[in-house]
């Protein structure tokens, strides 16, 4: 059948003549031509919402830093770095992603609680912009390692501001509680330390709070706790070039009412006006999370007393959020049968050998087997949090650009998942 697309206001996604599209591109035509599970994004959709923020910062001296554990896929990854993006990276497997991608080195900050003295190696020669330093130790080990090489690592202090950013547990970051940053409380006598290391230069200060944000005022108060800090240091002679506030802003996912940029930076904005020092942002999930799915076929369908079950061939190896956070996904058939068979609830299981092995609880679906779903906002903390469990072939990777499909990911064969094993003599 022959279908002609298009593309909804805001969205890379959507309905035409029944059938669901990415782009120009009916989403029948790409599970033909590269099998499922399969991860589609659209190209369109990020570039829109990378270009929210860039709107919303218009005017400031700002940097994009894009969080690359939402997606770390290189033609993402490439995408950011073409409309001027940075990047902020928790690993030297993400460095060497960035790289790889053409990103610039002198726009990435390195996050994380445990950096390996080798990843700051590489991190110093490659000439990055920052290290976030989340503990005294961790100085100390850069100031040694910095040393070594004939150097002088320009750091940023990760402060934790002990705010609440009303969120899932699991991914909040700013609290007392959590492993990340530096308390407030010790954040001036470090600040003091690294000006007396030999080689440290001290460049500005970080804050990251949590993720899946969706009101804006925690972020606003965080910064504000960061100004008196950074203010303290100036009194002291510790004058920073900028202050990176760290990212987090929501999506929407089912009901919630998802802030667009401009909405959510204001009061972040507001609080930072006037300052000389240079702004940076560490979006993530906005970014990338509705901008892409995860499209599966219908392999099995069992109808029970209690339940009905469809086994899907995507499985919680591939999307892990339902399983891990009891996170929702819509799903959606990706052909609508006007007239076609009444909607029953089911449970939208994977083959994996797991009852928790989930992508969605009592969804109404009109469904046989064989039929195409679409799990949708999968772009983020979906294909990166994807595994090998139960010994299965991680997912293909598409990007859709108008009427053209790019492969930027090949499905894995079962033969590499066990390439660098080797059985006893």
């Amino acid at each position: 059948m022959s279908v002609h697309c298009f593309t909804p206001a805001g969205t890379g996604f959507g309905y035409r003549d029944g059938v669901l599209c990415a782009e120009e591109v009916p989403l029948p035509q790409i599970a033909a031509a590269y099998g499922t599970p399969c991860y589609v994004y659209s190209r369109a959709a990020l570039e829109a919402a990378y270009a929210g923020y860039v709107s919303a910062l218009a005017g400031r001296n700002a940097l994009i830093c894009y969080a690359v554990k939402a997606n770390s896929n290189l033609a993402i990854l490439n995408l950011f770095a073409r409309l001027g993006g940075g990047f902020d990276i928790v690993s030297g497997g993400e460095l060497a992603r960035v790289l790889t991608a053409g990103g610039d080195a002198a726009k990435v900050v390195f996050s994380g609680v445990g950096k390996s003295p080798d990843e700051m190696r590489a991190a110093l020669a490659a000439g990055i912009l920052c290290f976030n330093v989340e503990s005294a130790s961790e100085l100390a080990t850069l100031n040694d390692v910095a040393g070594s090489m004939g150097k002088r690592a320009p750091v940023s202090l990760r402060v934790n501001p002990d705010v609440d950013p009303k969120t899932h547990p699991y991914i909040a970051t700013g609290l007392r509680s959590t492993k990340f940053g530096i308390p407030f409380e010790e954040a001036l006598p470090l600040y003091r330390r690294a000006r007396d290391l030999p080689h440290i230069d001290i460049h500005g200060i970080d804050c990251h709070i949590g993720s899946q944000l969706l009101d804006p005022a925690p972020a606003a108060e965080a910064a504000a706790r960061l100004l008196g800090l950074v203010d303290a240091l100036a009194g002291e002679g510790i004058a920073l070039s900028h202050i990176d506030v760290g990212g987090g802003m929501g999506i929407r996912y089912r009901d919630e009412a998802a802030p667009a940029a401009s909405e959510y930076l204001a009061p972040l904005l507001g609080v930072l006006a006037g300052r000389r020092e240079r702004l940076l942002f560490e979006p993530g999930r906005s970014l990338v999370g509705n901008a892409g799915l995860l499209l599966a076929r219908v392999a099995v369908l069992k109808h029970g007393a209690e339940k009905n079950f469809a086994v899907v061939d995507a499985a919680m190896n591939d999307l892990a959020r339902p399983a891990l956070y009891e996170a929702w996904h819509d799903i959606v058939t990706v052909e609508v049968s006007p007239g076609g068979a009444a909607a029953k609830p089911y449970e939208v299981v994977g083959p994996v050998c797991e009852s928790g092995d989930f992508l969605g609880h009592d969804r109404p679906l009109a469904v046989d087997e064989g039929d195409l779903l679409a799990i949708l906002s999968a772009g983020a903390y979906g294909m990166a949090m994807s595994s090998n469990y139960n010994s299965r072939p991680r997912a293909a990777e598409v990007v859709v650009d108008g009427g053209r499909v790019h492969l930027v990911r090949e499905r894995e064969r079962i033969e590499q998942l066990f390439a660098g094993e080797r059985v006893l003599p």
